[in-house]
C-alpha cells in the first residue's frame, strides 16, 4: 500500500504551527513549500522541523549554498549568500525546503545543522568549499572537493572562470608546483558562416 502525498496547504499549516514567529517567509510554488528563517533562528527551526508532530522531517536529503550576486540581472537587493536545505519526512510522506540567508556578505556565517541531521556534514563542507559559507559549530569544516591549497571559492559569481592558479609537474623539482594562470581570458564570439546551397538547400 502506497502512502498518499500530503498537499502543500497541510505542510504550510504544520510548518506555521511549528515555527510560528520564526518564519520570515512561507510560500508554495510548483507544489513545493519553502520556508525562510533568520540566521539567528536557523538551528532552532531545524530542530523544530525535525521534531514537531505535524512536520517530522527526519531526513536532510540535500544542503547547498546559493550566491545571489547577479540574481535578476543585478536588480536583486538583499543578502548575497543563502543556504538551502531540502528536508524529507518519511513517516508523513512530505517535503519542505528550509532557507536561510547569511547576514554578512563579506563573511557569510550560519549555524551548522550537523547536530540535527548528521547527513549535513559533507554537504556543509561542500558549501564551505565552493561558496565560502562558514558553518558555526561544525567540528570538521575543511575543503572537500578542491585542494587544500586552493585559493578562493569557485562557485561564487565573481570567481574567474579560469581560476587563480594552475598546477603542473616540474621535472627539475620532481614535484607538482602551483603557478599563476597562464591562460589569458578572452570573449569568444561564434562566427556564423552562411553558404548558398548548403546541404542542397536553395
Amino acid at each position: 500500500m502506497t502512502a498518499v502525498s500530503v498537499n502543500p496547504e497541510t505542510i504550510e499549516a504544520a510548518v506555521s504551527a511549528a515555527l510560528g514567529d520564526r518564519i520570515r517567509r512561507l510560500s508554495t510554488r510548483l507544489g513545493e513549500v519553502t520556508v525562510v528563517v533568520a540566521a539567528s533562528d536557523y538551528l532552532a527551526s531545524a530542530a523544530l522541523l525535525r521534531d514537531a508532530p505535524g512536520c517530522r522531517f527526519e531526513q536532510l536529503v540535500d544542503l547547498c549554498g546559493v550566491d545571489y550576486a547577479e540574481y535578476k540581472d543585478g536588480a536583486y537587493d538583499g543578502p548575497r549568500y543563502a543556504v538551502v536545505c531540502h528536508l524529507l519526512s518519511v513517516s508523513l510522506n512530505q517535503r519542505v525546503r528550509l532557507k536561510v540567508f547569511a547576514p554578512d556578505d563579506d563573511f557569510p556565517v550560519v549555524a551548522s545543522v550537523n547536530t540535527v541531521w548528521s547527513s549535513a556534514n559533507w554537504f556543509e563542507r561542500e558549501a564551505f568549499d565552493l561558496f565560502g559559507v562558514v558553518f558555526e559549530g561544525h567540528d570538521d569544516l575543511r575543503r572537500i572537493l578542491t585542494d587544500y591549497g586552493f585559493i578562493g571559492h569557485p562557485f561564487r559569481k565573481d570567481f574567474p572562470t579560469s581560476g587563480h592558479v594552475e598546477m603542473r609537474y616540474d621535472p627539475e623539482q620532481k614535484r607538482v608546483i602551483y603557478q599563476p594562470v597562464s591562460i589569458e581570458p578572452r570573449d569568444i564570439t561564434p562566427r556564423i558562416i552562411r553558404e548558398d546551397q548548403y546541404g542542397g538547400l536553395r
